[in-house]
């Protein structure tokens, strides 16, 4: 198991940016949602905790149906996706165990917090993971380095700059000078429990994490001009909107799937079963639909 705290600060509030994650997790799945890849909205439902007062339970399945290599995809059934189970208390939430089809040695937590201030709160998870030995890592949403593929000129916060709100550019040591500005701390646990494979796999995959953060950060701000004038009434009028049409996109193809026989992993030499564990991992997490469940 693999422990760390990631902090990205974002020049929004805590209020606003409940409209602008909402906004961003929804049309991005959406857009990503193609060829019968992409996130289902299985439940998306009111719930109340005792603890944690009344919140939103939604659980999703992404599909991946064609992101292994052709040798992977032999030995893997033909239908398989990440389940993601989530609790919404906004400003908390609970991301629960990310779980694979055919998978059971692979999961990750995560459990998020947003404060108004620039991520300086470090007790701000008040649990028995608290005193766990784990990384702090912060993510500039400015200035760190984008994977080439995901970049796009016009999400360069750097140069964008918002017409409703006047916000941006973001220059250098932007988080001492911004105002408003918020926090969103997130403690992620990931868990890879294959022997020989487990440091290297989980470290990659804090990586890759890393990067899917960064991108829909980003993506929220630079599309502020598009929900900052929402209510909450109206992000989850356009949330159930996006999840009808994107439900229809992804099962379509899964019932044309549906007919085929799946294969199995039961008869698999142990070093292949490895190798597609690996592939899966990589191709699940580089997949743009991982911007829903990382950066709920």
């Amino acid at each position: 198991m693999l422990l760390k705290e990631y902090r990205i600060c974002m020049p929004l509030t805590v209020e606003e940016y409940r409209i602008g994650q909402l906004y961003m997790i929804s049309k991005h799945s959406h857009e990503q949602s193609d060829r019968g890849e992409g996130v289902e909205v299985v439940q998306n439902e009111p719930y109340e905790d005792p603890a944690h007062g009344q919140g939103q339970f939604t659980e999703k399945r992404v599909y991946l149906n064609s992101k292994l290599p052709s040798w992977a995809r032999a030995v893997v059934p033909k239908i398989f996706y990440v389940t993601e189970k989530a609790w919404n208390y906004y400003p908390y939430t609970i991301t629960g165990e990310l779980t694979c089809s055919f998978l059971p040695k692979f999961s990750i937590h995560i459990e998020t917090k947003y404060e108004d201030n620039k991520g300086c709160n470090d007790n701000i998870f008040d649990t028995e993971l608290k005193e766990q030995e784990r990384e702090v890592c912060y993510i500039d949403i400015a200035y760190d380095e984008i994977p080439e593929r995901y970049y796009k000129e016009s999400e360069d916060l750097r140069y964008f700059k918002s017409d409703k709100t006047s916000r941006g550019m973001l220059q250098e040591g932007w988080r001492d000078t911004q105002n408003p500005i918020m926090c969103s701390y997130k403690l992620v646990t990931v868990k890879f429990e294959v022997w020989g494979l487990q440091t290297r796999v989980e470290q990659f995959i804090h990586k890759v994490v890393r990067d899917v953060l960064l991108l829909g950060h980003r993506q929220a701000f630079a599309w502020v001009d598009e929900w900052i004038d929402m209510t909450l009434d109206d992000v989850r009028d356009y949330e159930r909107q996006m999840h009808e049409k994107t439900n229809i996109k992804v099962c379509l193809e899964q019932q044309e799937h549906s007919t085929t026989n799946p294969s199995s992993l039961d008869d698999i030499e142990i070093h292949d079963k490895a190798r597609v564990c690996v592939f899966f991992i990589v191709s699940s997490l580089h997949c743009p639909s991982s911007v829903s469940f990382l950066n709920r």
